[in-house]
């Protein structure tokens, strides 16, 4: 599809120029003309008063196959090293849920790996697993990973497909979608079913993460989602559950290149913030760095972590490793406790999936508070100090 001026009707006003926000419109000899910075918009067709501006399909644009076609959820699982990343189990999670509701079959794909692993993806809700363990994906490579996942939904047709928004993901993904001519909702961070046409709400932060964005994918299938790891819930695990594992061949897998060596990145952070079960966070109500001093105190009283806001980071307050947020990391912890941050949308959506969130500020309008499960307003230098004095108490 394309944005096209139509010369005849055209007049010149130039209040498409003015309308669109992507700068790719522009006046030759008294007609508009749209450049290749185009981004679909369609603001300018709306106020062209002579209907100049139309779209149009081009030869092999236009999505020929039947979407009725495509039924189910797929979930792709992923592996390093024969292991499956903890994100697949969060996608069955997510992927059951939405299964449920358009009344289809959720199904996970699994390259490499041991047929045992494809078993613990059955248990954590998969009705179905696509299981190739041809020894080409022992190490991840772009190629043979999107053409055997290009093929299988070719032969397959779900109409929901999942992935997590991990460097294997973001790498691979977006080739599947350009093969299978279909959109792509990247670092999404919920998803829904439309209750009346059926299709996937794709949620995610846009605009530097100043609004939420709902995405659709209308009229082309699969719709193909990556998803924040750590931001949906785990798919609950069930021993006795039975599903049915699908051996996958193809002897037609071809890779250019070869990955022969892989190396692990040496982390600065003592404690991955992702793993533990409590965090304690400090922003900007902090007032400086010493009070990130007061947070490790309480931190270590109840066994956790501390991590921080971009503003106290951008302070030089604490080290990047420990910012939460939409530029930082994604966690999900059993306790998170917010201490002077107000709950910039940036950082919500980082932490917002946690079990229990608790908030202290002195603001009592502070966005933090609509999605805290407790509430304490006050000056957070008050109020912890008084926290860690009744846990030594407690522990004493």
């Amino acid at each position: 599809m394309r944005i096209v001026v139509n010369i005849e009707k055209c007049t010149g006003c130039g209040l498409c120029i003015d309308s669109c926000p992507f700068t790719s419109i522009e006046i030759k000899e008294d007609k508009a003309f749209i450049n290749e910075y185009c981004q679909l918009c369609r603001a300018c067709m709306s106020v062209c008063p002579e209907g100049a501006i139309i779209e149009i399909s081009e030869e092999g644009d236009v999505f020929k196959a039947d979407i009725s076609a495509y039924k189910g959820v797929w979930v792709f699982a992923e592996q390093r090293e024969g292991v499956i990343a903890s994100v697949a189990y969060e996608l069955l999670g997510a992927g059951r849920k939405l299964a449920d509701e358009l009344k289809t079959e959720l199904s996970a794909v699994l390259f490499g790996s041991t047929a045992d692993e494809a078993k613990e993806l059955i248990k954590c809700g998969a009705d179905k697993v696509y299981h190739c363990p041809d020894p080409i994906f022992e190490k991840f490579n772009d190629e043979p990973y999107s053409q055997l996942l290009t093929n299988l939904v070719n032969g397959h047709k779900p109409e929901i497909l999942l992935a997590g928004a991990t460097p294997i993901g973001r790498s691979f993904i977006p080739r599947v979608a350009a093969r299978l001519k279909t959109g792509l909702t990247a670092d999404c961070t919920s998803l829904e079913i439309d209750s009346e046409t059926g299709n996937l709400l794709q949620i995610r932060p846009a605009f530097g993460g100043n609004i939420m964005a709902t995405i659709l994918c209308p009229n082309h299938r699969p719709q193909i989602a990556t998803v924040r790891p750590r931001v949906m819930k785990r798919g609950e695990h069930n021993p006795d559950r039975k599903g049915e594992i699908v051996s996958v061949t193809d002897r037609n897998l071809s890779c250019r290149t070869k990955v022969t060596d892989t190396v692990k990145e040496a982390s600065h952070c003592k404690v991955n913030l992702q793993e533990v079960d409590i965090i304690v966070s400090g922003g900007r109500g902090l007032g400086d760095a010493k009070g990130f001093e007061m947070l490790e105190e309480l931190a270590e009283l109840l066994g956790g972590a501390v991590g921080a806001s971009r503003a106290a980071v951008d302070e030089g307050w604490i080290a990047y490793s420990h910012q939460v947020g939409q530029t930082g990391k994604t966690v999900c912890p059993k306790i998170y406790i917010a201490c002077g941050i107000s709950g910039a949308v940036q950082h919500l959506v980082g932490m917002q999936s946690s079990d229990i969130i608790i908030a202290i500020n002195k603001n009592p309008e502070a966005p933090i508070f609509n999605v805290a499960t407790y509430g304490i307003v006050g000056d957070v230098n008050e109020v912890v100090p008084l926290l860690i004095k009744k846990l030594k108490e407690a522990k004493a």
